[in-house]
């Protein structure tokens, strides 16, 4: 689904006072319920540390950076009932072209949730979807995360992280991107590429070189997230761990070529 709209509905916390006992008033338990206005659901019962902070709000922030970029709404999905939402925006301005009719855009990710399982995050590069919950793996150029909690929420800075991530993200994919697919591959960095990942998936990825035989450097970085998506358990960190180093490795053999 794309519409933005989808992912605006209304939410209110009600507080969890619970059942009196022996007649003594419950005025706090500590607790509170997040419930969707518009349908009446209970999406998560939260601590009092927790700090709603609704779709509406970050789309504030963020408008004003995707309509300057002149993005575009990509994706706009809830999960869960509506408890975690995701907005994907695109930006055709900025593609880069990689021959044969391809072409890839800078993207931005905006996570939200109701429920606790993420905070306010942004997310910017190039990604492919893994599976139905919204998981994505590719290039992250750019990061930012803002948890849930009263100690700690302030978006006041939000509008220029956006900003700034975006500008970050266009520069990679004008002047990183190309040197990535115009540059001949070196056999080191193959061996090296194969160091990255644990011995026990060697076959995998020599499989993997083998049936997709990479030339540049763009190519062995399209077989690394084929096989962290599809090959890796993504419960676990080490993948994580190696999806977050395969992108900053990567440019750095590609500018050493």
């Amino acid at each position: 689904m794309n519409d933005l709209q989808s992912v605006m509905f209304p939410v209110t916390e009600v507080p969890a006072i619970g059942i009196p006992e022996k007649g003594k008033e419950i005025d706090s338990s500590g607790y509170k319920f997040i419930v969707r206005e518009d349908t009446g659901a209970v999406l998560s019962c939260m601590t009092d540390e927790y700090q709603l902070v609704d779709n509406k709000t970050v789309m504030k922030y963020a408008d004003p950076i995707i309509k300057k970029n002149k993005g575009k709404v990509k994706e706009a999905v809830t999960f869960n009932n509506g408890a975690r939402t995701r907005v994907k925006w695109h930006f055709p301005q900025h593609k880069v072209n990689l021959g044969k009719n391809e072409n890839i855009e800078p993207e931005i990710i905006f996570d939200n949730s109701y429920n606790g399982t993420v905070g306010v995050n942004i997310m910017s590069g190039a990604f492919r979807i893994v599976c139905s919950n919204g998981l994505v793996i590719g290039v992250v150029v750019g990061k930012y995360t803002n948890k849930h909690s009263v100690y700690n929420i302030s978006l006041n800075d939000l509008e220029s992280v956006i900003d700034n991530t975006m500008e970050k993200t266009k520069m990679i994919f004008k002047d990183d991107f190309p040197i990535l697919f115009d540059t001949d591959l070196k056999e080191k960095h193959i061996i090296k590429f194969i160091k990255m990942f644990p011995i026990q998936a060697n076959e995998v990825i020599t499989g993997r070189l083998i049936a997709d035989k990479p030339k540049t450097y763009w190519d062995l970085l399209n077989v690394g997230t084929n096989v962290l998506s599809h090959n890796m358990n993504r419960k676990t960190e080490a993948t994580h761990i190696i999806e977050n180093q395969l992108y900053p490795a990567v440019s750095r053999w590609a500018a050493s070529a």
